[in-house]
């Protein structure tokens, strides 16, 4: 299985879900998308994606942030931030019914 890494942190809204998406655009079925975010509208905003794209939200996670060598006790080098493992599902065939719904009846009403 594929594996793609969206390193979105220190971009805010609505980045992270812009790189998802295109990270998601072109990646084959079952790749695993992993989203590292900052923002906090993340949170929300992610899964919203998955939602509306049927993609699976399949993990997330807060990383606490780590320690540089010498800070002061407290103080951390990498912030707090979010990890997302986003799942890209098979491609439904629009052979199969599941088109666009674009077709529209031209009959006066």
């Amino acid at each position: 299985m594929r594996t793609i890494e969206v390193d979105a942190r220190g971009l805010s809204c609505p980045l992270p879900v812009i790189r998802l998406a295109e990270a998601a655009r072109d990646a084959p079925a079952n790749t695993r998308i992993v989203v590292l975010a900052t923002d906090p509208a993340a949170r929300h905003d992610i899964p919203a994606w998955c939602r509306m794209r049927n993609h699976e939200l399949h993990e997330m996670t807060e990383v606490a942030g780590a320690s540089g060598t010498g800070e002061p006790a407290g103080q951390s080098t990498y912030p707090t931030y979010l990890r997302f493992l986003v799942l890209v599902p098979p491609q439904r065939s629009k052979a199969a019914g599941t088109g666009s719904g674009s077709a529209r009846s031209s009959a006066p009403t």
